[in-house]
């Protein structure tokens, strides 16, 4: 099963992808964690691709692609914007950042899926989650 989407970078869409999340979650027989690991890694990488990779510009486009087999579920999501040095994200979990309203999306992001991976300058990710977990 596959669905490919874009928007375009205004916070307004993020229900688009929440939509996307739910009807895979519907259509298919995914473990409420991995629908909830699913959720809200999808949606700080689609926050982020918006705010931060587009810089809200509604000119440009965040695409998606949501891809799923028996083992696992790939998110895709590529923003328009020059990227980011995802090598050097300060740890928000550190007192010195502890406060900070933002920097916790690719935290969060690489906490909860599988595995994660950047590409084009940090202005691609993606995300893999595993559907069985091992014991």
């Amino acid at each position: 099963m596959e669905k490919t989407f874009k928007i375009t970078s205004e916070v307004e869409n993020l229900h688009v992808v929440e939509r996307a999340v739910d009807e895979l979650f519907a259509a298919c027989s995914i473990d409420p964690v991995v629908y909830g690991n699913l959720m809200v890694a999808s949606m700080e990488a689609a926050n982020n691709a918006i705010t931060h990779g587009n810089k809200l510009d509604p000119a440009k486009l965040v695409a998606f692609n949501f891809s799923l087999d028996e083992e696992k579920l790939e998110v895709t999501v590529k923003d328009e914007g020059p990227g980011f040095d995802y090598s050097n994200i300060p740890d928000p979990t550190s007192p010195i950042n502890i406060e900070n309203m933002s920097g916790r999306g690719v935290f969060l992001m690489s906490k909860l899926s599988d595995k994660i991976e950047f590409e084009d300058n940090g202005s691609f990710v993606r995300m893999i989650f595993f559907l069985h977990k091992e014991a």
